[in-house]
């Protein structure tokens, strides 16, 4: 997932809309026919499950698009394999929106597996 661990938008509205097709459609053709005990139980069951996806896609938090940016930012260093950031950390690449790093000072590292990066860390 994106940064912020949501849902899209545009999975949210698939859910939300397939949950409201399966709330209506399957029970409400049962029940205009004369349903015997059954499709009674069926559609009660179908229409549950259809609530359910629905009201778990409209608790489900929304993916955000964050702009990153680090500005005048000071001296980092690393040592004994750390890492050293003197900008925007994105690991993975994650993130939605833009990264700027501006002035970010110097990032030093020392000693095997180090690194550092002034700017913007994409590993």
């Amino acid at each position: 997932m994106q940064q912020g661990d949501g849902m899209s938008r545009s999975w949210k509205v698939t859910i939300i809309v397939l949950a409201g097709v399966g709330i209506v459609s399957t029970p409400l053709l049962w029940l205009l026919d004369g349903p015997n005990m059954g499709q009674l139980v069926g559609a009660t069951v179908q229409a549950a499950v259809g609530i359910a996806a629905l009201v778990w896609a409209l608790l489900q938090p929304s993916s955000s698009r964050a702009d990153d940016t680090a500005v005048g930012t000071g001296l980092a260093q690393a040592e004994g394999g750390g890492t050293a950031v003197t900008g925007v950390k994105r690991p993975g690449g994650d993130g939605s929106g833009s990264a700027n790093a501006d002035r970010t000072g110097n990032a030093t590292a020392s000693g095997e597996g180090s690194s550092a990066v002034s700017g913007i860390d994409y590993s």
